[in-house]
């Protein structure tokens, strides 16, 4: 897929955190990488009444923290940011974005993405008042970011606002776990390789993990994060989307369409619970005052903004099963949390153990193969394999090797791509197989209100865990109440 000749970005929201942080060094990327259209230029909006010259001190600003800093060439940052203007307005007013058309998008033939850098609650409005300013055309695109909702209801609500202006095929909805470079290669490992589809099922893998840890509290959103929690922050979306991507069955084709079919077949295998499994499989947790990266750091309830009591969960753990007959039996262990030991993302795949081991004195007894699959801090593919120790020893010592499968070391300081710089690409080239549909929202909001809603009749409340450690001790009683372990 090609990028048009000519295209608009207008982000609203263009002087909030996410354009700052994370927008505007991925587009400098894209452009240094000559990967953008050759007439691109980016038209950032916000309610404040910013100066040109001011604003792109701050966009300067949070670029050189960024890791796009390394790519840093004074004459490419001149003719990116001569692209980039900022324009003070309320984008909720059909007035104000018709003007900007007629000053500066009056060119129909020009493709326009949309990005709503902005809270879920203005979606429609702002939706509603591009469609009255006259920028709503068969060659507009409109991306959005999470959270879409609280429960299946409000999702469908938001999701209205968006359809009734916009067709599904113009309608991107991110979620950045899927742009980053090992979830992409993720699809390659599993469907470019032979050895392993065969090995893909409950008759050779013993479990499936997947972690996405924090070593950060709530940094300043407790009223934000105490309205949403673990599950709907994190479990929802990016922990659902990888348990999709690592069970889903093989696509026809690289085509959106076949992918994202392939993931709602998954979504719709997830086996509901009942009340009276709860206690095994699902537990909660919220974080009390501890030591994180050698400093005392407060709890939960005595963060900055904070009530005195909140039944809010930090953790989330669980035990699910998808009931196909691929994965029939398997368990799919799953946990986020925030204030952790520390932050790292990453799937385990753990095969099961050898049927018959000829190394009774081995010296690392019954160590499983895994295939590791880490997303953050650093994004890295490996294959724990047993390995014969060196030497002379008659007995067979065996250790675990890992064999890496990672992306080479790139020449260039800062040259792997980040997800929002895969994510903003596809978006301008209109692929959308990266990005997630109605329906498989719809499908996973489903899923984990029905534990909410168990979990709320049950009265269950977050059981303590010290800041600093690895959660819950029922987050440990979780897997190894089946002989198992999580990796950490």
């Amino acid at each position: 897929m090609q990028s048009p000749t000519a295209c608009d970005l207008l982000i609203v929201g263009g002087e909030g955190d996410l354009a700052l942080r994370k927008l505007y060094p991925a587009l400098y990327a894209l452009w240094r990488g000559n990967c953008l259209p050759e007439d691109f230029r980016i038209f950032a909006v916000s309610r404040r009444e910013t100066p040109q010259a001011e604003f792109l001190r701050q966009v300067r600003n949070w670029f050189d923290a960024s890791q796009a800093a390394q790519q840093f060439e004074e004459n490419a940052w001149h003719q990116f940011t001569s692209r980039l203007t900022f324009h003070s307005l309320d984008a909720t007013s059909p007035e104000a974005l018709a003007l900007l058309r007629e000053e500066t998008l009056n060119d129909s033939g020009r493709h326009l993405v949309v990005y709503l850098a902005t809270p879920p609650a203005i979606f429609g409005p702002v939706c509603e008042a591009i469609k009255r300013a006259g920028l709503v055309r068969s060659n507009t695109r409109i991306v959005v970011e999470k959270p879409l909702g609280a429960d299946r209801d409000s999702f469908l609500q938001i999701n209205r606002q968006l359809t009734d202006i916009f067709e599904e095929r113009q309608v991107y909805r991110i979620d950045h776990y899927l742009g980053k470079e090992t979830v992409q290669n993720l699809l390659a490992l599993r469907f470019a390789n032979m050895f392993l589809e065969p090995l893909w099922n409950s008759k050779y893998i013993d479990n499936i993990q997947i972690t996405v840890a924090e070593s950060l509290g709530v940094t300043g959103r407790w009223e934000f994060y105490d309205g949403a929690g673990a599950m709907r922050d994190m479990l929802q979306n990016h922990l659902l989307q990888l348990l999709c991507l690592i069970a889903m069955e093989p696509p026809a084709h690289l085509e959106p369409t076949a992918v994202r079919n392939e993931k709602l077949k998954v979504l719709s295998c997830l086996r509901p619970l009942r009340e009276d499994m709860l206690r095994d499989n699902v537990v909660l947790g919220q974080y009390v005052a501890g030591t994180s990266g050698g400093q005392s750091v407060p709890g939960y309830c005595e963060e900055e903004g904070a009530q005195a009591q909140s039944r809010t969960e930090t953790f989330f753990a669980i035990k699910a099963h998808i009931d196909n007959w691929r994965w029939a039996g398997v368990p799919f262990y799953l946990r986020t949390g925030k204030r952790l030991q520390r932050q790292f993302s990453e799937i385990v795949v753990e095969f099961k153990p050898v049927p018959h081991s000829i190394f009774p004195e081995q010296r690392v007894m019954d160590a499983p193969n895994r295939l590791v699959i880490r997303l953050q801090p650093d994004e890295t593919i490996s294959l724990e394999l047993m390995n014969k120790v060196a030497g002379l020893d008659v007995k067979v010592p065996l250790r675990t090797a890992a064999l890496d499968l990672s992306f080479p070391e790139e020449n260039e300081p800062g040259s792997t791509p980040d997800a929002y710089q895969r994510l903003l690409l596809d978006v301008i080239r209109e692929n959308p197989t990266l990005f997630v549909r109605s329906d498989e929202v719809e499908e996973a909001w489903k899923w984990v209100d029905q534990i909410r809603a168990l979990l709320d009749n049950a009265g269950k409340t977050p059981e303590k865990y010290t800041a600093g450690s690895w959660g819950p001790t029922a987050a440990v009683a979780l897997v190894a109440r089946d002989g198992r372990s999580w990796r950490e």
